[in-house]
């Protein structure tokens, strides 16, 4: 019996996609066969693809999606099987990178659109984006302990400080699935939206942040993850250096009519 369509093996060279335009850098796990779970080619993929979008001088937000019907759960778990890998799933050193740490890694701001379900290792990399937009059909969850594994990517750093460290233990204890409106309420998202309007509403967002883009849009963003943790003082003295360094553009301000020309 011939193959249905929508089980048929997505292409290797296919299971990234990236577009660009309109200043915005998009780009999508496409592998809806295996529930974009993520090879180690797709995550060095994603790596490089998240790089070459943060260099991009025509790019000035980024958007990281999936292909229906979910988001994703992180690596791909019958890969790891096969290669015989033992330990810790997130940190499989033969070839493969780390791509929720490309994505804090990464300057320019970066929006998660999560279409589905977004589990584990794909939660460690929204988490690792600065923006989440959820449909209405996503739901979240940290099943790492559930399945005898220690977090890897980060999600013991990035989950408390995203719900407070009593919902974070409570997720990763009973790995139970946090719908969309929870997860609005909890925090973790920014906003949840009709799932048909998911791409339109993150590029809406991308849209939003191109306009506003300047020179210090990208270290205003590094401030507020540089000086996470850190106490109100250590946080202002943090902003006193780097402001102490700044050179304001005065050119640049004059061109978009919020000051004076320069003398």
């Amino acid at each position: 019996m011939a193959d249905r369509s929508d089980t048929a093996v997505t292409p290797e060279e296919l299971r990234l996609l990236v577009q660009v335009g309109e200043r915005i850098a998009t780009i999508a796990l496409n592998r809806p066969e295996a529930r974009n779970a993520m090879t180690k080619r797709m995550r060095n993929d994603l790596c490089a693809a998240l790089r070459s979008a943060d260099a991009d001088d025509g790019v000035d937000a980024i958007i990281l999606t999936g292909t229906d019907p979910v988001f994703t759960g992180g690596v791909d778990l019958r890969e790891v099987a096969a290669d015989g890998a033992s330990g810790n799933l997130g940190t499989d050193k033969r070839q493969a990178e780390d791509p929720a740490q490309a994505c804090r890694d990464t300057a320019k701001p970066l929006i998660a659109a999560v279409n589905g379900t977004c589990v584990t290792g794909g939660l460690e990399i929204a988490l690792s984006c600065d923006f989440i937009v959820a449909s209405e059909q996503a739901r979240f969850a940290d099943t790492h302990a559930k399945i005898g594994v220690i977090p890897a990517w980060g999600m013991s750093a990035l989950l408390p400080r995203a719900v407070g460290k009593r919902m974070a233990k409570e997720m990763s204890a009973t790995a139970r699935f946090v719908p969309a409106e929870e997860a609005l309420r909890i925090g973790m998202v920014n906003h949840v939206v009709p799932h048909q309007e998911l791409s339109a509403r993150a590029r809406a967002l991308a849209h939003q942040i191109v306009a506003a883009t300047t020179p210090a849009t990208g270290a205003t963003m590094a401030l507020y993850d540089d000086g996470e943790g850190l106490s109100f003082a250590d946080a202002k003295a943090l902003e006193d250096r780097v402001m102490g360094s700044w050179t304001v553009d005065t050119d640049d301000m004059a061109r978009r009519g919020l000051g004076p020309p320069a003398s």
